[in-house]
């Protein structure tokens, strides 16, 4: 008669937003053994669109990190094991003889159902779930069969010998993912390792050997040249999504950008007062923030250049939208992301300042949500902060224009009959020419500029 043991619960990567099927594990808050209770964030993760803290859905101790720092895994798999009955012990289902098992366990060995194992025959299946939701497993966990007096009896297993790692469809040998990312780490192919442990799988010993061979069997050649040559960065999350969503609106939608030289020195004298008003103390006033609230007069006075262009099973149409979801670009170690001021039509300007500082900051601390980053209607890309004076910007998917400003300085310029030196910038504006042909592109370019020539058309036209 054997004991039953409480098998762990498993905490499986959920969506957390729109359909987003992978998410890399950049950090964890928790280690095997620590106790953990429900809503305490255990670990964080970088999707496609931001990095987002997980919290435990349930109270209990920590029996296993599935997944390493630094790697990759799809929605539904599971990350983290926790034995719910807060005793600490690693529960697992018995499925070996108590001698056999303590003899691996002496070898240091795992037992043939320890958590985590990767097999190459159950690979992770991927697909968009709900939150909290895991995607559907083919086969079902079997429990201990119970004996007629109802106690749960053991099966005898025999383990075989452990046989040499065989490649099946993956090519994926049997590993678990620590072991997996430490053959990454020192560039070493594990179809290229015999597995020394139970059914085959490679071990750290087995990843050891493997990398004190080709230092035993090196031959003396020439000293290499200094400085590394090249250098190759995987390409995931925000760099990916940006990558697809770039290349996806450059080959959709038909671009056309055109280009304004505008004379700002009125609007710097304007950002100046505005700093200096007890409704801006606690707050960055920059010219930015007049580019935006231009912009956005902008489009209330020609709301075509806020629309999205959908392909439906009737037919083409153009869908306008009578709000605008500001969208910012800002650059981060992460790459490129865009988060959007919702509803900024309805705010007054010391809203909006606020609403593009703290959205900016969150962006660049890596703690934007997914819903900061979606939905957006029109953008505006500030180039200026990197000494730029222009460009082309590709249109974020979805919408119909995006603004570039760039940098001010100061240039030689007629005023008012003279030659003077005033403030300069160039303006770009990028459409697409589905939605916005080149009449109303050139009007919204040329109200934006006029505005910033002066800003106290934005008063008139607001």
């Amino acid at each position: 008669m054997v004991t039953p043991v409480t098998e762990p619960k498993l905490f499986k990567l959920p969506d957390v937003g729109e359909g987003l099927t992978e998410a890399e594990i950049v950090k964890w808050h928790v280690q095997p053994g620590d106790t953990v209770e429900d809503g305490q964030t255990i670990v964080e993760i970088e999707t496609a669109k931001a990095i987002v803290e997980l919290p435990c859905p349930f109270d209990g101790v920590v029996t296993e990190l599935l997944a390493a720092e630094g790697e990759t895994v799809d929605v539904g798999v599971p990350i983290i094991a926790v034995d719910a009955g807060g005793d600490g012990a690693v529960a697992t289902p018995v499925s070996e003889p108590p001698a056999q098992a303590a003899a691996l366990r002496e070898e240091g060995l795992p037992t043939a159902n320890e958590p985590g194992m990767v097999t190459p025959e159950e690979p992770p299946k991927r697909q968009p779930v709900l939150v909290g939701y895991g995607v559907k497993e083919g086969a079902t966990k079997r429990r201990a069969r119970k004996a007629s007096n109802g106690v749960a009896a053991a099966v005898p297993a025999v383990r075989p010998p452990a046989p040499r790692p065989q490649p099946v469809d993956n090519g994926l040998p049997l590993a678990k993912p620590p072991v997996r990312k430490m053959a990454k780490d020192l560039g070493i192919d594990l179809a290229t390792v015999t597995g020394t442990g139970p059914q085959g799988s490679i071990t750290r010993e087995d990843i050891l050997a493997a990398q004190a061979v080709p230092q035993a069997q090196a031959v003396p050649q020439a000293a290499p040249q200094a400085g590394v040559r090249e250098e190759r960065m995987p390409v995931k999350g925000v760099r990916k999504a940006t990558a697809a969503a770039m290349s996806g609106s450059a080959f959709t939608a038909p671009h056309v950008t055109e280009f304004l030289q505008v004379d700002v020195t009125r609007t710097m004298e304007t950002v100046k007062r505005l700093r200096e008003l007890p409704e801006f103390a606690d707050v960055k006033v920059s010219p930015l923030l007049l580019v935006a609230r231009a912009l956005l007069t902008a489009v209330r006075r020609h709301p075509m250049v806020n629309s999205t262009w959908v392909d439906g099973p009737n037919g083409a149409e153009i869908v306008v939208k009578h709000y605008v979801n500001l969208g910012i670009a800002a650059a981060t170690d992460r790459g490129l992301i865009v988060p959007k001021v919702k509803d900024a039509q309805d705010l007054d300007l010391p809203g909006l300042a606020r609403a593009l500082q703290e959205l900016t900051e969150k962006a660049r601390a890596g703690k934007a949500s997914p819903a900061d980053l979606s939905d957006g209607t029109i953008s505006i890309t500030n180039v200026g902060v990197f000494g730029v004076d222009t460009g082309t910007p590709i249109l974020t998917p979805g919408e119909a224009a995006i603004l570039a400003f760039g940098q001010i300085r100061d240039m030689p310029w007629v005023h008012e009959g003279e030659l003077a030196i005033r403030k300069v910038t160039t303006l770009a504006l990028s459409f697409d020419h589905r939605i916005v042909d080149g009449e109303l592109g050139s009007r919204v370019l040329r109200d934006v500029g006029d505005m910033l020539e002066d800003p106290i058309r934005m008063l008139a036209w607001g």
